[in-house]
């Protein structure tokens, strides 16, 4: 009964998803995210966008954690970059549960579907643990990176002062 009235809800649901991601990014980052489809000009926001529908999808069908993983991995990784803390990181997953709350405020007054929303809430938080773990793994790679760059400067530098 859930998966048939957040399927009916999706558009809307996604829509307003994806603005709560794209809000997340400083102001003027977030309004070129919004306001550039384009897949080539703006590859973050075809990520974002394009991701958030399939994970959601996912999540309503209840198919593949490992999907979801993949898929929350881009978007996370987007963030690592960015430098957002771990909760700024995550929280778009904890905003997709109160959009939802929002959506189905009707559909909520019946007892069987608060019951399903609440199962289909704890699979949301499943996946919130899941990608604090994703998003922690992309700061960790980031910052093996930036130590294997001063590693490098380091040893050229000790290089060229050996040269004269």
């Amino acid at each position: 009964m859930i998966t048939e009235i957040l399927n009916s809800k999706k558009v809307a649901i996604v829509s307003k998803w994806i603005d709560s991601i794209f809000n997340s990014f400083p102001e003027e980052a977030g309004n070129f995210l919004k306001l550039k489809k384009n897949q080539f000009s703006n590859p973050i926001g075809h990520t974002i966008t394009t991701n958030a529908e399939k994970i959601f999808e996912e999540l309503i069908s209840k198919r593949n954690i490992e999907t979801i993983d993949l898929l929350l991995d881009d978007i996370l990784k987007i963030s690592a970059v960015q430098s957002f803390s771990p909760s700024q990181a995550v929280t778009f997953l904890f905003d997709l549960k109160k959009i939802i709350r929002d959506e189905l405020k009707v559909e909520l007054m019946e007892k069987t579907i608060s019951d399903e929303l609440i199962n289909f809430e704890l699979l949301i938080d499943q996946v919130v643990l899941r990608a604090f773990d994703l998003y922690m793994n992309s700061r960790e790679k980031i910052f093996k990176i930036r130590i294997n760059e001063l590693k490098s400067k380091s040893y050229k530098t000790v290089e060229t002062t050996e040269d004269f």
